[in-house]
């Protein structure tokens, strides 16, 4: 398989992570307008879920960035 391939895997990769985020984040944007104002503990949930994912996904961003560092210098 060529390098051209593999940067291609790994560039989907990277917009599969993005679209997972960014479906997510809406995700909860479009349930928390849904709740009550005063329901404090359900918006903090809400946004604990997506700083959750937000972050799990720079984690992933990380990895794929030794994936092509080593895709490209070995």
């Amino acid at each position: 398989m060529s390098l051209t391939w593999k940067l291609a895997i790994v560039l989907a990769a990277f917009v599969t992570i993005l679209v997972i985020v960014i479906w997510m984040a809406f995700r909860e944007r479009k349930l928390s307008q849904g709740m009550a104002a005063s329901d404090v503990a359900a918006g903090e949930a809400s946004d604990a879920r997506v700083m959750g994912v937000i972050f799990t996904a720079i984690i992933g961003g990380m990895v794929l960035t030794l994936i092509v560092a080593y895709l490209v210098f070995t």
